[in-house]
């Protein structure tokens, strides 16, 4: 039987078919452990049933040298990068890992990161937090990372909550550009397969059109002018924050004295609620709460929402109070 290089639009069906079918896998175990446990339990470990299902997946099909159920129904199979051998359990293995286990650590990894060095401004909020992002005091990287923060220091963690935000930041930005060379390379639809080196041949069935081939490097190239625009626009934005950030430092030093007797002068004492200091250029929310410019744009360089109140709202809604005197 002749085998050819499989080209995207197989590949691409044969991805979205077993998507489907995990999504129904996950989707019964969850129901499953829902009417065994109880909803408290299935909100509790509904990304680890997850997990374990794609796992259970994987295992029963590509691990034990079987097709899935996407391959099998676009006819390819998988082959190592001599296009002459299928994968070695080894490397199979390896695929599995990095596209299973690997995103769920990387995830609950900073997610915990995240929660733990959030808390030493917002300590209130640890039992609440801990419901809604489901995170157990018994979880053994929740612990590990606990031990790891509590030896820095609060520069470090700042420093370290900022790196937190960009990593989640560019990991849809990865995604998204190895989309886009896989639509004008024609391979490596995900990107653990690139990293274990899995291709695919087909086999049986009619050979693909030229012309689906041109449509997908042509969707490849949109979708990188596309990428590049939102890489330029999330610099731009953030240069902006720096320069913002920047002018202001330099206007608080040149005026911090002018400010304090003009709020000593009004008989006003109102402290910013973030820095608990006396409150300068005073800036408001848009419910309502005031709060120090550099101490609420920093707040809003993690979290987009209100640190009294909890209301969302966008960076670009603040309001700097030039001439307050109240």
């Amino acid at each position: 039987m002749a085998l050819a290089e499989a080209g995207p639009a197989r590949v691409v069906r044969s991805g979205q078919k077993d998507e489907l079918y995990r999504s129904g896998l996950r989707s019964g175990a969850g129901a499953a452990l829902h009417g065994l446990a109880g909803a408290k339990k299935w909100l509790e470990w509904r990304r680890e049933i997850e997990l374990l299902s794609d796992v259970a997946y994987f295992v029963l099909t590509t691990l034990s040298g079987y097709q899935t159920l996407g391959e099998e129904y676009v006819n390819i199979v998988q082959v190592d990068s001599t296009k002459k051998r299928v994968p070695s359990f080894l490397r199979r293995a390896i695929f599995i890992s990095l596209h299973t286990v690997v995103p769920y650590c990387l995830e609950k990894g900073l997610l915990h990161l995240e929660h733990e060095l959030q808390l030493e401004a917002d300590g209130a909020r640890t039992l609440q937090s801990n419901a809604a992002l489901g995170l157990s005091s018994r979880t053994l990287i929740r612990n590990w990372i606990q031990r790891q923060v509590r030896e820095l220091t609060e520069q470090q963690k700042k420093t370290l909550l900022q790196i937190v935000y960009v990593l989640k930041q560019s990991f849809p930005l990865l995604h998204r550009l190895h989309l886009a060379v896989f639509y004008i390379h024609g391979t490596f639809y995900h990107l653990s397969k690139r990293i274990a080196g899995i291709r695919y041949l087909r086999f049986g069935g009619l050979q693909e059109d030229q012309s689906i081939r041109s449509s997908y490097k042509f969707l490849g190239i949109i979708s990188l002018f596309h990428l590049l625009l939102t890489i330029g626009v999330q610099m731009y934005s953030f240069k902006q924050k720096q320069r913002a950030k920047q002018e202001w430092k330099l206007h608080r030093s040149l005026a911090p004295q002018k400010n304090m007797t003009k709020e000593k002068a009004t008989g006003r004492h109102s402290r910013c609620t973030l820095c608990l200091e006396e409150r300068r250029h005073t800036t408001a929310t848009p419910c309502g709460h005031l709060f120090c410019w550099e101490c609420i744009t920093e707040w809003c360089n993690t979290r987009t929402e209100c640190p009294l109140c909890r209301e969302k709202f966008h960076p670009q809604k603040l309001i700097y109070l030039r001439h307050y005197q109240m």
